[in-house]
């Protein structure tokens, strides 16, 4: 008969299966809002390079291709992250069912939930270092995009550059 530390630490997994649940959620949306960017990009790219008689094609070809570049890292990213989440997910829920499964057989190995439990808080840790690098490069994507859109256009807007210049 499982007691009621046993079943309390049965639940201990949860709130990292939870957490990492969280993480999932939230990384493939961004893992679709960047896909969605990377197809955006391409088509703008594609009707650059076919439409030639633009002017200034090339400094906007490769903006283009710069920001295609870093969208197609970040994508890479965010799919590396979701692997990493999966995987600290499955530890979890593996780390829940070993402290009962352990428990049913009165086996007293506490290493392996203990050891599932740090690999999987291990795979968590990895992937929220990788979420901190792929945003990272979304924000070098934003800061090319605004130094390329501030140094093209600021003749347009010439009260903008008196201000900036008092």
């Amino acid at each position: 008969m499982a007691t009621l530390s046993d079943l309390s630490a049965m639940i201990t997994p949860v709130v990292l299966i939870l957490a990492a649940g969280q993480l999932i959620l939230t990384t493939s949306q961004r893992l679709a809002r960047s896909v969605e960017r990377a197809r955006k990009l391409s088509e703008q790219f594609e009707d650059l390079v076919l439409h030639k008689e633009q002017k200034e094609t090339s400094v906007k070809k490769k903006l283009l291709y710069r920001l295609l570049e870093r969208a197609a890292n970040r994508s890479r990213k965010l799919q590396q992250v979701m692997s990493m989440l999966y995987v600290a997910l499955s530890i979890f829920v593996a780390t829940s069912v070993s402290i009962g499964l352990l428990e049913v057989f009165g086996v007293l190995v506490a290493w392996v939930p203990v050891t599932l439990g740090l690999v999987g808080a291990g795979f968590l840790f990895y992937a929220t270092i990788l979420l901190i690098s792929e945003t990272r490069i979304a924000l070098g994507a934003i800061d090319i995009e605004m130094n390329y859109l501030v140094e093209n256009y600021k003749e347009e807007l010439p009260e903008l550059e008196k201000k900036s210049n008092s």
